[in-house]
């Protein structure tokens, strides 16, 4: 089992910068991608940005060119650097960790961006 929380979330006016913190617990050497998604009213949810354990980046459209991905040396905490937001980036945003021998994926609970001025 996984265990994922996330942080970090709040209300930020259009321009400005958030930094969201997710960190897993449990069986972290089972983890295969950490990553972040979210969710807007009304919208599916999205992936924003994660990263594989054999080193890859996925990123989402919503992330290039303004959100950082990255990720502590134990590998067990993700960070999301948010700048230049925009209102349409408001959403919860979830961690999530995908376990590597079965792909099961374990959520956590969000934590919500609101942009707006």
């Amino acid at each position: 089992q996984v265990q994922v929380v996330e942080s970090g979330g709040g209300l930020v006016q259009p321009g400005g910068s958030l930094k969201l913190t997710c960190v897993a617990t449990g069986d972290i050497a089972s983890i295969y991608v950490l990553g972040w998604y979210r969710q807007a009213p009304g919208k599916e949810r999205e992936v924003v940005a994660a990263l594989t354990r054999d080193g890859r980046t996925i990123q989402g459209d919503s992330a290039k060119g303004r959100f950082t991905v990255s990720e502590n040396n134990a590998k067990d905490t993700l960070y999301l650097q948010m700048n230049n937001l925009r209102t349409d980036d408001t959403a919860v945003y979830y961690c999530n960790a995908l376990r590597n021998h079965d792909y099961v994926g374990f959520w956590g609970q969000g934590t919500q961006v609101t942009v707006s001025s």
